[in-house]
Formats: C-alpha cells, sequence, structure tokens
C-alpha cells in the first residue's frame, strides 16, 4: 500500500498492530479521525495517555482499577468469602451485568497455556491461593471459559487448594464448550452462576 504521506503511513501502521485491525480498517479509521474537529482527536489522545499512565490495579483482586482498592473490593455488601476467579477484566464486567453475583474476584491475567508460555507464575495465582491459606474464604467459583487452557487452570488451582475446608465450584455448563466468558448473554451467565455445580463433577464428565 502506497501512502502519499510518512505521517499518514506512521499513523496507519501504529493502528493496524491493534489485535482485529488490517491496514485497510486502520486507514479508513486514521482517514476518519484526520477529518474530526482537532479537539476530538486530542481528547481521543489525552483519554489514551491517561489510561497507559495513570491506570491501576486493585491490590486485592488484580482487576483495572482507578484506586488501589477497586469498587466491588471496598464494598462492605459484597460477601468476600465467596471469589469467581476470571481470567481478565472483561469477564468481570460481564458477571456484573447479570446483578446476580454479590461476592468478590479475582483477576489472573490470562490462562495456563504452556504453548504460549504462559505459566502459573505468569499470572496472579499464588495471591489467590494466599486468600486462601489465610482463611476467610468459604467458596472459590472457576468462571474461565471451557477451552483446554481455562480447563488446566482450573485444574491446577484446585490442586493447590484441595486440602483446604472451601467448596470449590465452576458455572454450569449453559455456555458452549470453547466459548468466551465476555460474549455470552447475561441470562445464560446469571443462569450459569445460579446453576455452577461442585468443581468435582465437572471433572468427571
Amino acid at each position: 500500500m502506497d501512502f502519499p504521506s510518512k505521517l499518514l503511513e506512521n499513523a496507519v501502521n501504529e493502528m493496524a498492530q491493534l489485535p482485529g485491525i488490517g491496514k485497510r480498517t486502520a486507514l479508513r479509521l486514521v482517514l476518519h479521525l484526520l477529518r474530526q474537529p482537532i479537539e476530538q482527536t486530542t481528547s481521543l489522545t489525552t483519554a489514551l495517555d491517561l489510561l497507559r499512565n495513570e491506570i491501576k490495579y486493585c491490590k486485592s483482586c488484580y482487576a483495572i482499577s482507578d484506586t488501589n482498592l477497586c469498587e466491588i473490593c471496598e464494598k462492605p455488601s459484597r460477601d468476600h468469602s465467596i471469589i469467581c476467579v476470571v481470567e481478565d477484566v472483561r469477564d468481570v464486567m460481564a458477571l456484573e451485568n447479570t446483578q446476580l453475583y454479590k461476592g468478590i474476584y479475582h483477576v489472573l491475567g490470562g490462562k495456563i497455556s504452556p504453548i504460549d508460555g504462559v505459566g502459573p507464575n505468569q499470572l496472579n495465582i499464588l495471591p489467590l491461593i494466599e486468600k486462601v491459606k489465610n482463611g476467610g474464604v468459604t467458596e472459590i467459583i472457576f468462571a474461565l471459559s471451557s477451552t483446554m487452557e481455562g480447563d488446566t487452570t482450573n485444574f491446577y488451582i484446585y490442586k493447590q487448594i484441595k486440602d483446604y475446608e472451601i467448596i470449590t465450584s465452576t458455572i454450569a455448563r449453559g455456555i458452549a464448550v470453547g466459548d468466551e466468558l465476555q460474549y455470552a448473554d447475561e441470562v445464560t451467565l446469571g443462569r450459569s452462576l445460579i446453576h455452577r455445580v461442585p468443581f468435582e463433577s465437572s471433572l468427571k464428565v
């Protein structure tokens, strides 16, 4: 693709690095931004700059937050004895949209995937195990997507905490095997939470 401007080419190349964005789509987006009032483009770049430099991760659950402790973790009305284990903040948002879950979360930041070089030490697994060891946790709900990597991660965590007197459950498989949690509708996701099953039972399926 030949560009009439090096500045345009650089902008398109940067935009094309975003997931799901090819060169043609990147060009269309950049040209759209170029046609907008400069204030709008400045607002976008300022928002991205603030996001990159000022975003925090909750010191308790590791979800994205504006403060050191996220809004969910700091609410005394939430049941802090029940922890729902998810892959990333998109899953937290999806589950919160159901308005049915009243516990707290633990964001792993990914799934165990040896083929991608992601092991347990690259994820927020150890802090979760420490929470269980320190007491006060009555149930761990595994809400990772039902893929090989998700099941591997669930089983790894389960092995670390199975000797402690807590309930381990997994969301019901109302969600198709292989589907990502974030793409499930609220009704299906809500029912999966309500009808969660003991994790040991899911190992036999």
